[in-house]
């Protein structure tokens, strides 16, 4: 309690003291006065003696309004007091819980729980924190409103209350987030198993809220105390809740990444493998601001020539500290923190700027994320990006994947529609694997089909993959959409598809990735580079612009910067 609280408290007793003694004051000189006056008084009433003394009669009603008004005041006093105390109550309540679901809140768990702990080591238990999240809240509150989502949550309080035992503490986080603390034996560690299981099939049930059928699941993340660590540099020895709750967070994060409605409990290699994670997001936001992500690009080759006709431009990250990082492992990390578009608008500029001194016949393929493709102003942006950067649309080819299908089929087909208007070719991306169906292929004006990987690199030794492959190929040919073959890394499987027809492939088996630079010395070598003077000067300008040396990519931002001057 704070001091200004106990401080207001004294300044109340003192009044109540003081409006007390006015009143007992005031009745002790009632019954002094009173004594000698009231018989005078009754005399004078009854024509038996002479009239009062007017000074004690007037101190005697000035005791009786005194008495009354000291009365009154202390009632007065004694009900603010009350009501002042009941408000403070009240807000302690407010303060300790959730006004939701009457839970403990985040603030006061963390207070029980260090409590409880405390009296379970005493007792010689263990303490087990299961933090519980449910899967999807945000659908259920966006499709049937927050007041059902206000519904399912105290549904949820209800049901954990009523399944947990009755020592137990129960909180809510916040929003979606529920957590319990529940001591156990150490010798049987198997009940909070149990428990956990018990509750995945009574608290995750379906629920009807007022007609509305709302299915629930939860994602679960355990951690125990078990034995006082020995490190004391570990929270936990000095019974730290806030470390506990910390690391039943993280098992219910790695419950959440292993596919939702599951629990784990708490190891060390998940907090090293969370830790690695953040280092990663903030080590990709600084790369993007840095230009530390740098394009490679594949060789794309006409099967049945051997000629090469354009390049693939795939992402890399140029990490000084992790060295040269594939995009598997930042490219969902990135989508993920929102990045992506900053990433790929900076990727694309430099990609414009090295195929422009590449021979004009060659094309430029690029990948673009399905969170991209949920932009509705992407077509618009790309396009002014190509105008900026001076690169004619009909030498680019945007690779989408089926995914983006299955989430927006309408603005995809206007983003692909406002694309092709403009020259650039739409390919799908990864053919077989997704969700596309032949009505979408159809109706879609797509100008190319790309085969997966996944189907390509069993053609040497899978009969039953080669007739796939020849059923997408004879898919294309029948809707007339040209096919890239890409995983071709041997020479049994060109061989095959050389035979399928007329198709496009890139693959290991022309060679790794290369950057800009290692570009540019092939090209030079087979006489493929520009002869346009204005680009070869804009080329030269850049270099001298950045002062790359030994750099395998130039830095576009002068370029662009020259261009746009222009």
């Amino acid at each position: 309690m704070s001091q200004d609280s106990e401080t207001g408290k004294i300044r109340n007793a003192d009044r109540d003291l003081i409006a007390l003694g006015i009143a007992i004051a005031a009745i002790l000189l009632f019954i002094a006065t009173g004594s000698s006056v009231l018989p005078s008084v009754a005399r004078a009433i009854f024509g038996e003696g002479g009239s009062p003394d007017h000074l004690l009669v007037n101190a005697l009603l000035l005791n009786i309004a005194l008495i009354i008004f000291g009365w009154r005041r202390y009632r007065e006093l004694m009900s603010e007091i009350a009501e002042r105390r009941k408000a403070e109550e009240t807000a302690h309540q407010l303060a300790q819980t959730d006004p939701l679901t009457g839970c403990l809140n985040r603030r006061s768990m963390a207070e029980a729980t260090d409590l409880l702990r405390h009296n379970s080591i005493a007792r010689g238990q263990a303490l087990a924190f299961v933090m519980i999240d449910l899967d999807n809240f945000k659908q259920i509150n966006d499709m049937n409103g927050h007041s059902v989502g206000d519904r399912v949550l105290t549904k949820i309080a209800d049901r954990l209350r009523d399944r947990l035992p009755k020592d137990a503490l129960l909180a809510r986080l916040g929003g979606d987030e529920f957590a319990f603390v529940m001591a156990y034996d150490r010798n049987k560690p198997g009940t909070v198993d149990d428990l956990i299981i018990r509750l995945f099939d009574t608290v995750g049930s379906t629920m009807d809220i007022d007609g509305v059928i709302v299915d629930v699941t939860m994602s679960i993340g355990a951690a125990s105390d078990g034995e006082i660590a020995a490190d004391k540099a570990d929270p936990l020895h000095n019974h730290d809740a806030e470390a506990l709750m910390h690391r039943a967070d993280i098992a219910m994060y790695q419950a959440k990444k292993q596919g939702k409605n599951r629990y784990f409990w708490f190891e060390a290699s998940m907090e090293n493998e969370l830790r690695f994670r953040n280092e990663l997001e903030t080590g990709i936001r600084r790369g993007v601001a840095a230009g530390e992500f740098v394009p490679y690009y594949e060789q794309q080759i006409d099967l049945e020539t051997g000629e090469l006709v354009g390049f693939e431009m795939l992402a890399r990250w140029n990490s000084p500290t992790l060295g040269l990082v594939s995009p598997e492992v930042f490219i969902p990390i990135a989508e993920e923190i929102g990045v992506i578009g900053e990433m790929s608008d900076k990727l694309m500029t430099q990609a414009f700027a090295d195929a422009r001194k590449w021979d004009p016949a060659l094309t430029l393929s690029v990948n673009i994320s399905p969170v991209q493709m949920r932009d509705p102003w992407f077509s618009q942006k790309l396009l002014r990006l190509l105008v900026a950067c001076k690169f004619p649309p009909n030498r680019l080819e945007i690779e989408i994947t089926e995914s983006c299908l299955h989430e927006n089929v309408g603005m995809v087909r206007s983003m692909i529609s406002s694309l092709r208007n403009q020259g650039v070719q739409v390919s799908l991306d990864d053919f077989g694997t997704g969700y596309s169906s032949l009505e979408q292929l159809r109706s879609l004006p797509f100008d190319r089909i790309k085969i997966d990987r996944s189907f390509i690199s069993e053609l040497r030794n899978a009969d039953a993959s080669s007739k796939i492959v020849d059923a997408i190929v004879s898919l294309g040919q029948g809707l007339k959409m040209p096919i890239t073959a890409e995983g071709i890394e041997d020479k049994q499987i060109l061989d095959t598809l050389r035979s399928m027809g007329h198709l496009k492939g890139q693959g290991y088996l022309y060679g790794q990735p290369e950057t800009g630079r290692q570009v540019l010395e092939r090209l030079q070598e087979t006489g493929q580079l520009s002869t346009d003077v204005e680009v070869a000067s804009d080329s030269a300008q850049a270099a001298d612009d950045v002062g790359t040396d030994a750099a395998d990519v130039d830095d576009t931002a002068p370029l662009a910067r020259q261009m746009s001057k222009r």
